[in-house]
């Protein structure tokens, strides 16, 4: 017998979206194992399909990020990068990607979600919305790169970030999924990669591979000084 939902207890999420395979009436564990592995299929199948489209459609923006981030490099500019949630390990993979790559040289760029001391102690004593603000007015300057990663594009404490930067005369990137959100209406944010999705997974998996193709532009186009 299945449970009793308690009077006003909130509904269940649907997840049938995300594993159709859950809410299915199984016969054994060889539908269930078919089930999984054609639901990993489709998933594996929508994720490349979503890749390719925004390499495609987001080209011309990689190439000009890429030039003037590799400018900046070469003028001894630094990057610092942020997000909120899965976005912030997604920010830190990418400081990681340029300031420890799989080949050539290593480039100064930073993760500001890192630092947990940091962190919970801005968002303790001035406010969770000016955690990056706040981190950007000590360490950062006009030849630097501040790269925002979202999957909203609209978070406060990023768009905080963001302000802040281009205040400093930062480049500033956006990654941000859905339809770019406050991202993309923003004068803040001098390029914004938009990830058409509603999946915050394919979404994330798309940014990842806008990241690597920001850094192999980058490198393409060198840094040192001319």
């Amino acid at each position: 017998m299945k449970p009793q939902s308690l009077p006003g207890a909130p509904r269940a999420e649907a997840t049938s979206f995300l594993y159709p395979f859950i809410d299915a009436e199984e016969s054994g564990p060889r539908s269930l194992l078919s089930d999984l592995a054609a639901s990993a299929r489709a998933k594996a199948i929508e994720s490349a399909a979503l890749r390719r489209a925004t390499l495609s459609s987001s080209a011309a923006l990689v190439a000009e990020a890429g030039l003037q981030i590799a400018r900046r490099f070469a003028r001894g500019g630094r990057m610092f990068t942020f997000g909120n949630g899965g976005s912030s390990t997604d920010a830190t993979t990418l400081a990681t990607l340029f300031s420890r790559p799989p080949a050539g040289p290593g480039l100064p760029a930073w993760s500001l979600t890192a630092d947990q001391a940091i962190v919970t102690a801005l968002g303790n004593d001035v406010g969770f919305n000016l955690i990056f603000a706040r981190q950007l007015i000590a360490r950062a300057g006009a030849a630097d790169i501040a790269v925002a990663m979202s999957t909203s594009g609209s978070s406060a404490d990023l768009l905080q970030g963001l302000w802040e930067a281009k205040r400093r005369g930062m480049y500033t990137v956006g990654f941000a999924g859905y339809d770019g959100g406050d991202f993309a209406r923003s004068r803040d944010v001098d390029v914004c990669f938009v990830v058409a999705s509603q999946s915050v997974h394919r979404i994330q998996e798309a940014q990842a591979l806008l990241g690597f193709q920001l850094w192999c532009t980058v490198r393409e186009h060198g840094t040192e000084n001319p």
